[in-house]
């Protein structure tokens, strides 16, 4: 009985051998081409990724996903620099050829490796041709490293629930650009002309509610706007009729900026600063 339970175990195993000697494991490389196949953008819609985003001088532009090199080589040529990750070592010494032929050896670089652990943290602009589900998995990872008012283009998927702050297309194709904005939600508070303001916001990427106390009295909030680390809305009193336009950066627990005041008495300026409670 023990002889028989034995012969398919051998047999089983022995197949297994065959299996890996005739069909060695895939490449690193190649896993990532079936998991996102190698399709070259089109030049035009090239164009159109770098012209939304703005890139020129200045930038420092990462292509996730590199393939042949195009897109940051493309950037290289408007005065960009950057670098370009792509886990198939072919396609990385396609791009890095490319690059030569293009004269941008000086301003761009092409490397192997995993998209979901490569650092970002330093880019101005992340490009990608990818698909939906690894866009959403990227998600996370964008937020967390990128600073607010980094670009980020997409040709042909999208991030979901993330809607993007444009939607271009070019061709009948689909060109997807979001700026990744400042962490604003929670409860700020500053003083101004005796008062003592409170300013309660609610944000779903880059869209924000915000409620504005300013002592007893609520103010009607109109046009709230947060782009990368800029924030902007108008205010008016409904009992004196004074209309405030808000405009500040925010860095980390603080906004400064300034408020644009109008009413019976002349317009004036006055300096904004307000903290995270």
């Amino acid at each position: 009985m023990k002889t028989c339970i034995r012969r398919p175990i051998l047999l089983v195993a022995a197949m297994f051998l065959l299996l890996l000697f005739l069909f060695p494991a895939v490449k690193t490389g190649e896993a990532q081409n079936l998991d996102v196949p190698f399709v070259p953008t089109p030049h035009e819609v090239v164009e159109a990724m770098l012209d939304v985003a703005g890139v020129g001088p200045g930038d420092y532009v990462i292509d996730l996903g590199s393939g042949d090199g195009r897109i940051v080589i493309a950037a290289a040529q408007r005065g960009a620099f950057g670098h370009g990750v792509d886990l198939n070592p072919v396609r990385v010494e396609e791009a890095a050829a490319n690059a030569e032929e293009a004269g941008v050896t000086d301003k761009v670089i092409f490397l192997e490796g995993d998209l979901f652990k490569a650092d970002i943290s330093k880019a101005t602009v992340v490009t990608m041709y990818l698909l939906n589900t690894v866009n959403r998995k990227l998600k996370p990872t964008l937020f967390e490293q990128l600073q607010p008012g980094t670009r980020i283009v997409s040709y042909s998927f999208n991030m979901g629930l993330w809607e993007p702050d444009e939607h271009i297309l070019v061709d009948n194709r689909d060109v997807f650009y979001w700026i990744i904005p400042a962490e604003l939600s929670g409860s700020w508070e500053w003083t101004g002309n005796g008062e003592n303001y409170i300013m309660d916001i609610k944000q779903e990427f880059q869209e924000i509610t915000i409620e504005l106390r300013a002592g007893d009295n609520s103010l009607q909030i109109r046009e709230p706007i947060v782009r990368g680390d800029r924030i902007s809305f108008i205010a008016e009193d409904p009992g004196n009729k004074n209309r405030y336009a808000f405009s500040g950066r925010v860095d980390n627990n603080t906004i400064t900026g300034t408020i644009q005041t109008r009413g019976e008495q002349r317009a004036k300026i006055e300096n904004w600063d307000a903290t995270l409670r």
